[in-house]
């Protein structure tokens, strides 16, 4: 008898067995909230190589973040291929608010100079927080008989087609400075473009290219010790740590395009995720010991904007890479 009633009582709960079972699927599948955020190590994909100043900057971010999340920050590198391979990473990352993406304008540019991406911009990712402007620079090999804007303009004219800019692909924000500072200069030179910027860095520190269109955050190590010549900066406003040198606008109006750096995460993840991560990078970007680092790795920081406000900054991005592009004349390929 006692058996037959234990019996009926193990069948009764079969079915409360199978829907707790089936409430703790869905629970698991469900989105995390800033409730409960972060409950394991959180991801930040980069486009750039381990050692690379946008690396340095992305790991010491990330620990300066995990010390108010108390939760580990993982940098992921996938460099090359004109930032795609990084992005499209963090396009297929699970948009569950622990995978980011820290990306330059490059991610934008890609749309203006490529006819077909296996990412979209506009549609697969959402704007979290500005991290800083990256103003580019103009460099050249220390031998280079030129120290200021006008001597290298002398010197081009003066030997045409002699010179040569790397750059760290054609299509990407320094290889298409140069096609327009071509343009505008009116000047012949050869464009040596490469997988990446460390390479051409390099190359142009050891002179087997002589010119280059790199960010401020790549070179500026470069440039304070010696192995490369400052002549101009992309920005309006002087580059920290670069305060002599002249912006490109002052001879060249329409010259003003700056690089950034910018935190997206897939689209999809819960709004008040990004709202949390939002407010977390703004108060550690307002340390005054962050701050420094920073200045001295080259990025301008500055507000990090609103959800709101960075979908408008994406979209007059897009619009101003655009214009860039078609007044190199370059045709997407």
């Amino acid at each position: 008898m006692q058996y037959a009633r234990d019996s009926l009582l193990f069948r009764a709960l079969i079915p409360l067995a199978r829907a707790l079972s089936m409430l703790a699927v869905l629970l698991a599948a469900m989105p995390a909230t800033a409730q409960n955020w972060p409950a394991r190590s959180v991801k930040f994909i980069i486009s750039q190589p381990p050692g690379a100043g946008p690396d340095i900057m992305a790991r010491y971010l990330g620990e300066r973040l995990s010390r108010g999340w108390g939760q580990s920050v993982v940098v992921e590198n996938r460099p090359g291929g004109a930032n795609i391979p990084g992005s499209v990473a963090a396009a297929r990352a699970p948009a569950d608010g622990y995978n980011y993406f820290m990306a330059t304008g490059g991610i934008l540019l890609n749309a203006h100079t490529f006819k077909k991406l296996p990412y979209d911009p506009d549609k697969d990712f959402v704007p979290v927080a500005f991290i800083g402007k990256a103003p580019f620079v103009l460099v050249v090999n220390p031998t280079l008989p030129a120290n200021s804007l006008a001597e290298l303009l002398a010197y081009m004219k003066a030997n045409p087609g002699k010179v040569s800019f790397a750059s760290e692909g054609l299509k990407s924000l320094g290889g298409m400075m140069a096609e327009y500072f071509r343009v505008l200069a009116g000047s012949k030179f050869e464009h040596v473009p490469y997988n990446g910027a460390a390479a051409g860095i390099q190359d142009t520190i050891v002179g087997r290219t002589q010119v280059s269109f790199q960010s401020a955050t790549s070179v500026s190590p470069f440039v304070r010790s010696g192995k490369l010549r400052a002549i101009a900066v992309t920005s309006s406003r002087s580059v920290p740590g670069m305060d002599n040198v002249p912006s490109l606008k002052a001879t060249y109006p329409n010259f003003e395009y700056v690089g950034w750096y910018m935190l997206y995460a897939p689209t999809g993840i819960a709004a008040d995720i990004v709202q949390r991560v939002n407010r977390d990078v703004d108060r550690v970007l307002k340390d005054p010991e962050v701050a420094q680092k920073l200045f001295e790795l080259g990025p301008v920081v500055e507000d990090v904007g609103t959800p709101e406000s960075l979908r408008q900054f994406h979209k007059e991005e897009h619009e101003r890479w655009a214009r860039l592009v078609k007044a190199t004349g370059f045709q997407p390929e």
